[in-house]
């Protein structure tokens, strides 16, 4: 050990290696990108460059299961903003969603603009943006691309179901009919292509509220929904032969259908099991038991009797979505509100006279009030805990952050609403400026109710007032546990996603403090689950500290962690590469270094020399 020479030597920190082992104060070298050595009191004479890593801890580099990088990693490859928080792997293509054939721009279609832009609430300006970088047409040449991009953090990728109907079928008629045996026989051999290549398995998406963002089929659902059973049983069939994962969304809207879907993971009846990643286990606000449910289920289908391997995917943090007007992914589900969304994001006229057709209104109402209001069957279910509908429409839930009037901010509206049917009934005096009287004096006389109020909202400010409301994990009283449960993985973080409405970039280290909170044996389990396990999960090379390892490294201060709160530092930030806002979150002071194959990604809140302008990340290829 004396003869060697080492690029870099960390000394003196409390080692989390991934294994789930107790923690240990040692050194670690690292010499060409790999860990080279782990001990106590490494020679300092050996390296180039040494870090006094004292009182802070060490895991390997953290993993993002669940992202829709494929847009952003195509304009800003560092990809800082998730650097930043320690992630130094990432899985793309998600949700049946991806850029895996390229644009696939033909006959007038341009697929990645129709699916992105409503499901994952993209600007159509961003999307083009993308398209311009795109030079592959097959998903070979796009795994080998990477290797041409200065990426910051490994890449790792899921082959999007809805882009392989498009590649076979074309947009419009994957959205329009079946599939023939040949078109299916075709989607085959792309898959098993695509598994030979490196892809870590396949993704569909079942929830109810992923439409098109383009005329003539913005009252249709992205094309993998199109997909009967037998065509994912066939398809699934190849990923299971690979051994590689499943990723999907659950079919909500028919219980029993989603149960059926589910069951595909289910060895006993398909021959061989079939690891599947599943959304999403969280503490539903609306429906605070149903995770409960989801996570019996999983218990069910992976038993020795059905033989299955599913997980559901944890948030590690609250669940707060923030929305410009109607504009936001949660009120997709309501009819009314969807068909205000379809409008093209300047179309202020547009949606104006929709907001003013008698029709619409009446049907805005029914949506507003359903399950919420009369002695009917879904107000009982929702009493129950069992509601028809997730949307949050309590107005004292909706807190302004970006009010039309200054007053408002860090109000609910049920705050304002409140002073308004005051201001209604002769107290002047309610408002509390004149600039506040002024709007009260605009709402229609006398305000009906909340569906009223949230009419005029629209009518008056379009989508420029906006707010915020925890859809789940409220106060994270059992993300924890639910982090922790043997039938969950940590993720569905969404990190590239809903640009303006959510920023979970930082799960990770939330899903640290919390178990830190605890204790750190619990800490220990976490850096697994964050790190080790879903690797081993989608069958990759990563998230060890072992000797030969790539050296992905993440130091932590443990004391800026304690005292941090991750709803103090979300904001929205103008990005140049977009050039539009994105909301953000800026943990400060916890991330102290990132190393991404021995090179320092992220030091001292900012990122290294050679993040962003070296590549130091590398495509993940399932073994």
């Amino acid at each position: 050990m004396a003869d060697q020479q080492w690029d870099l030597l960390i000394q003196h920190a409390l080692i989390f290696d991934g294994s789930g082992d107790a923690p240990v104060e040692q050194d670690l070298a690292v010499d060409k990108g790999i860990i080279v050595a782990r001990g106590v009191s490494l020679p300092v004479s050996n390296a180039v460059t040494t870090v006094d890593a004292s009182g802070q801890w060490l895991t390997p580099g953290l993993m993002d299961i669940h992202t829709h990088l494929d847009l952003e990693v195509e304009l800003e490859p560092g990809l800082a903003e998730v650097v930043r928080h320690g992630t130094t792997s990432v899985i793309i293509g998600n949700c049946s969603l991806g850029l895996a054939f390229g644009s696939q721009e033909r006959n007038g279609e341009s697929p990645i603009v129709d699916c992105f832009t409503r499901v994952e609430n993209i600007p159509k300006s961003v999307l083009r943006k993308t398209i311009e970088q795109v030079d592959w047409d097959n998903s070979a040449d796009y795994l080998d691309h990477f290797d041409k991009l200065a990426v910051g953090p490994n890449i790792a990728a899921l082959l999007p179901h809805s882009m392989l109907r498009v590649e076979v079928m074309g947009l419009q008629e994957s959205v329009s009919r079946e599939p023939s045996d040949a078109e299916l026989t075709a989607m085959e051999g792309l898959l098993n292509d695509a598994m030979k290549q490196g892809y870590v398995g396949l993704s569909t998406d079942g929830l109810p509220f992923h439409y098109l963002a383009n005329d003539p089929n913005t009252d249709k659902r992205i094309p993998t929904q199109f997909a009967k059973f037998g065509e994912l049983k066939r398809l699934l069939h190849v990923v299971r032969s690979h051994d590689r994962v499943w990723q999907t969304t659950p079919i909500i809207e028919n219980k029993i259908k989603g149960l059926l879907y589910f069951m595909l993971s289910s060895g006993r009846l398909f021959g061989r099991r079939l690891k599947t990643s599943a959304l999403s286990a969280m503490e539903f606000v609306l429906a605070p038991k149903i995770t409960n449910s989801m996570l019996k289920l999983a218990g069910l289908i992976n038993s020795r009797w059905l033989d299955g391997h599913i997980h559901f995917q944890a948030l590690g943090t609250n669940f707060r979505i923030w929305s410009d007007g109607i504009v936001s992914p949660i009120f997709e589900e309501m009819d009314s509100t969807c068909q205000l969304i379809a409008k093209e994001y300047d179309d202020v006229d547009g949606r104006l006279a929709l907001l003013n057709d008698p029709e619409f209104i009446n049907n805005f109402r029914k949506d507003w009030h359903f399950g919420r209001k009369g002695k009917t069957l879904a107000t009982f279910k929702a009493k129950l805990g069992l509601p028809d509908s997730m949307v949050i429409r309590d107005l004292d839930r909706m807190i302004f952050d970006g009010a039309p009037i200054k007053e408002w901010d860090s109000e609910s509206l049920q705050q304002v609403f409140d002073r308004l049917e005051k201001f209604q009934s002769g107290h002047s005096s309610s408002a509390r400026s004149d600039e506040e009287a002024s709007a009260f004096e605009k709402f229609p006389k006398p305000i009906l109710d909340d569906a009223d109020f949230m009419l005029h909202m629209m009518r008056e400010y379009d989508k420029k007032f906006r707010y915020w409301s925890d859809v789940a994990n409220v106060g994270n009283k059992k993300t924890l546990d639910l982090l922790l449960h043997k039938y969950t993985l940590p993720g569905f973080n969404d990190s590239g996603a809903h640009i303006t409405n959510m920023a979970f970039f930082d799960t990770n280290l939330m899903s640290l403090k919390l178990a830190q909170q605890e204790s750190m044996a619990t800490v220990s389990a976490i850096v697994k689950r964050l790190t080790r396990e879903p690797a081993e999960f989608f069958g990759l090379d990563t998230g060890t500290l072992n000797i030969g390892a790539q050296a992905d490294i993440v130091l932590i201060n443990p004391e800026a962690l304690k005292t941090w709160d991750t709803n103090n530092t979300r904001q929205l930030h103008y990005r140049d590469i977009f050039q539009h806002q994105q909301l953000v979150n800026r943990s400060e002071g916890i991330v102290d270094k990132v190393y991404i194959n021995g090179e320092c990604a992220w030091e001292n809140g900012a990122p290294g020399e050679a993040l962003g302008n070296k590549k130091l990340g590398k495509i993940l290829r399932a073994k």
